[in-house]
């Protein structure tokens, strides 16, 4: 855990250099004032500065930027990391310009730094978070494509009356279009086939 110490008028002041100097923001930080400030007695006694010793949380949005920034750079990639924790979840968007290399053929790259990221900052935790790591709202967009092209297919195995066989998508994927065509009379959607060639049966229902 990296820790520093700051000394400054008051305390505030003392924590606010602390916290530029560590980059973080006052809630991952974990705090203790080591000393008060203190006032000149009688004019004559010289005035005590405020000690603090500021240290930067072990949050698991906190290891997830360090891993990402060690693989940035072993890349040469560079990204702005934005971290959103909660409880029980940690959102992770990546920024910045020509990153493609980070999201790979259907987002292939990006599912398996995802499952990267989750794998290391999880290990040996007792309490275990989800991890959603995205790269300039990728997989929103992803998932607009996805929806559209399950009513364009659902449409097209209605009109023709015979299944229409999707290519293999990922689980999380399967689920987009899963959940899209949920609440159609009209067609029935399955999965058939093994990982990772598992893919999506729309049928048109017969009556």
């Amino acid at each position: 855990m990296q820790t520093i110490e700051k000394t400054a008028k008051t305390v505030q002041d003392a924590v606010d250099q602390a916290l530029y100097e560590l980059g973080i923001e006052r809630e991952n930080a974990e705090i203790e004032i080591l000393e008060e400030p203190s006032k000149k007695l009688f004019g004559i006694l010289g005035a005590k500065p405020a000690r603090v010793k500021v240290s930067i949380k072990n949050t698991t949005g906190l290891r997830a930027k360090d891993l990402l920034g060690n693989v940035l750079r072993a890349m040469d990639v560079e990204a702005e990391v934005n971290i959103q924790e909660e409880e029980g979840n940690v959102h992770i968007n990546l920024e910045g310009s020509d990153l493609g290399v980070l999201i790979g053929r259907r987002g292939e790259t990006l599912d398996a730094l995802q499952y990267l990221v989750s794998l290391s900052v999880n290990k040996n935790q007792e309490q275990r978070k989800k991890i959603f790591l995205d790269v300039e709202g990728y997989r929103r967009r992803r998932e607009e494509t996805l929806q559209k092209l399950a009513m364009k297919l659902a449409d097209k195995a209605r009109q023709r009356g015979r299944n229409v066989v999707l290519e293999p998508m990922n689980s999380l994927e399967r689920r987009i279009i899963h959940t899209a065509l949920q609440g159609r009379d009209d067609i029935a959607t399955f999965s058939e086939g093994e990982e990772p060639y598992r893919k999506i049966i729309i049928a048109p229902k017969k009556y």
